[in-house]
């Protein structure tokens, strides 16, 4: 058996009350707590136009997060590659990887991570937000690092300055694109867990070595949130439960407190969403957790696991990942 390493996947949340300031600087603080208790590695997302969630520049913010960070690896839990010039993060990725070298991953999504309307504010043309395009974009972006890219334009930093590259998704698309390239592959069963067991089985069988791996490499995100006892758990759940359905009500608002999401009147369509969301997640006490956690390496043999913990307060989001830590990880193993 082989121990699983675990990571972190941070959203920056801005609690009801507070500003992006505060989210960001929380961020932060669990950065440095994360990597004391040897987490792997700590990732950013890239959300736009939501006022519940502050992470919506990740190379600004790793930036940051390296500065006060020393071994644990940072990354992004991505890039929406749609969003941007590939030109841009490769240049932007090779500033952080030059300046911080061998610790920088740079997590690629073809999502937009918002909704068309932003979307099309973001890149200022509807060319480039179809998936059909994502290939040609990510073959421009590697070509950037390895100095392969067509004309003659050389990414400074960039060229030489190569992050790892990693691919993400929720489908079969990118697990696809992601085995036929030889890259490791992340995939998001915190929100489709249904799809996890088929995109990595796509994916394994899609592989093929690259420069960059022998054999394939998985990581999965997976929602936890670890407390005391299974009650506790349950009740810091509340906010994350509100700030999903309010999403798809198309009202996304800041993180609620744990007393307003459990007196929010659910009908009874939201407490079946609620309840079908809860599916594949890890929530609950130490014990809990663990037996989920090896549920999940059951069913995907993953080689790596990637936490994400949406949370109120910022001491019981560190608390989670601490136990997580101390009385989690030690009993989880994979077949070698």
């Amino acid at each position: 058996m082989i121990d699983v390493p675990l990571s972190v996947l941070d959203l920056a949340p801005v609690a009801a009350g507070t500003r992006a300031g505060d989210a960001l600087r929380h961020t932060t603080e669990l950065a440095r707590r994360t990597e004391e208790l040897g987490y792997h590695r700590f990732w950013v997302a890239e959300h736009h136009n939501m006022p519940g969630i502050a992470s919506s520049a990740p190379a600004v913010l790793l930036a940051h997060l390296a500065a006060h960070t020393s071994t644990i690896r940072v990354g992004s839990g991505g890039v929406m590659l749609p969003n941007h010039a590939p030109l841009v993060v490769a240049e932007q990725f090779g500033t952080l990887e030059a300046l911080h070298p061998g610790r920088v991953d740079l997590g690629i999504g073809r999502a937009p991570g918002t909704d068309q309307m932003t979307a099309l504010a973001l890149r200022r043309t509807m060319e480039g937000l179809s998936a059909e395009g994502f290939p040609q974009e990510l073959a421009d972006l590697m070509g950037y690092f390895d100095g392969s890219s067509a004309g003659r334009i050389t990414a400074t930093p960039g060229h030489g300055d190569r992050p790892a590259v990693w691919l993400l998704g929720s489908s079969g698309f990118s697990a696809r694109l992601a085995g036929l390239l030889g890259l490791p592959f992340s995939f998001a069963h915190h929100f489709s867990a249904a799809n996890t067991v088929p995109a990595l089985a796509l994916y394994r069988e899609s592989f093929r070595p690259s420069r960059w791996l022998d054999e394939p490499y998985v990581m999965v995100a997976v929602s936890a949130i670890c407390a005391d006892t299974d009650e506790r758990a349950e009740w810091l759940a509340g906010p994350s439960a509100l700030s999903f359905l309010r999403l798809r009500a198309g009202r996304p608002q800041p993180l609620a407190t744990p007393e307003e999401a459990a007196a929010h009147p659910y009908t009874d369509l939201e407490r079946e969403f609620v309840h079908e969301r809860r599916v594949g997640q890890a929530l609950g006490s130490p014990a809990t957790v663990r037996r989920q956690l090896a549920e999940l390496l059951a069913r995907t043999g993953a080689d790596e696991l990637m936490l994400t913990t949406m949370v109120y307060d910022l001491a019981d989001r560190s608390r989670s990942f601490e136990l997580i830590a101390e009385k989690v990880a030690g009993g989880l193993r994979r077949p070698a």
